[in-house]
């Protein structure tokens, strides 16, 4: 029997439809008119004619773009860095939270571990001894600066570390008297059935590598070695007059650096854009699977 919704059930959700509608549009309004100007004419930006449609549509600046190999390159040490990331912080995180699943009386530095872990997330050393450590072990100028940089991100950890404690233990205590070890249990059982959180974990270390650009600033003393995101916060149009032929400077002139970084900005979102609806239908189910325990 399908019960009859009330006038005021139907208010409510036409409202939460609508609410949801606007937010929507807040989100993706911002991405839309980064598109729009970059496909636009500098005079119409220039005189803020640009909104929702490009005004003197314009490929220019893409066309620059493809023609800056210092954008590519530093595109590609952005690539290099999340994948190194991602593969260091996945198995740092699992054969860290493995342990600290367990009991104190099933691993006794339990407790003491997870207050240090907790302490480090809460409070950190400052800028310069950081630098300071980064250089002393050689890290200056290097993709491992970059990817090592970070540290651990304890938050990863609580969240594998509350998904594998919420699994049945009953698996486990199945896989022992079987006569598997620790190293079975975590590959062959624990990590088959942690796909949610650590899908979710892979979105946070990609967003997080990927869209970070201060350590760069600070760690690079080249711009040849920033990554996208440090590049494209430094990045100024300079123009080398004695470069510059006639179909170059035909195409400059319908340019300018609002254009051209609002290109190099859409350029940079696209790889989050195209990934996240692969790991998408996970995240929900992996943070909140990993925040149920303390």
């Amino acid at each position: 029997m399908v019960e009859e919704r009330s006038v005021l059930s139907r208010i409510f959700n036409g409202f939460n439809i609508f609410l949801l509608v606007i937010i929507t549009l807040l989100c993706i309004l911002p991405v839309w008119y980064t598109l729009v100007i970059s496909l636009s004419d500098r005079g119409a930006v220039a005189a803020g004619e640009v909104f929702i449609w490009p005004q003197g549509l314009t490929f220019g600046s893409y066309e620059t773009i493809i023609d800056d190999g210092q954008f590519f390159k530093s595109f590609f040490i952005s690539v290099q860095r999340v994948v190194y990331s991602a593969i260091i912080t996945f198995f740092i995180v699992l054969l860290m939270a493995y342990p600290l699943s367990k009991t104190s009386k099933e691993f006794k530095p339990r407790n003491i571990i997870m207050w240090l872990l907790i302490f480090c997330m809460l409070f950190g050393g400052g800028l310069v001894p950081w630098y300071m450590t980064m250089k002393s072990l050689g890290l200056i100028n290097t993709i491992w600066g970059l990817v090592l940089g970070g540290g651990l991100p304890v938050f990863n950890v609580i969240l594998v570390m509350n998904f594998f404690r919420n699994l049945p233990k009953e698996m486990e205590e199945s896989a022992l008297i079987d006569g598997a070890g620790p190293w079975r249990i975590l590959f062959g059982i624990f990590l088959p059935l942690s796909t949610p959180v650590l899908a979710t974990i892979l979105v946070f270390t990609i967003v997080g590598h990927w869209n970070e650009f201060f350590q760069a600033l600070v760690l690079m003393t080249k711009n040849e070695n920033y990554p996208l995101q440090s590049y494209i916060r430094q990045v100024t149009l300079v123009i080398d007059p004695s470069k510059v032929d006639a179909e170059s400077a035909k195409r400059l002139t319908s340019l300018s650096n609002q254009t051209l970084n609002a290109a190099k900005i859409f350029i940079s979102m696209l790889p989050l854009l195209i990934i996240y609806p692969f790991f998408q239908k996970y995240f929900v189910k992996g943070i909140t699977l990993g925040s149920v325990k303390g």
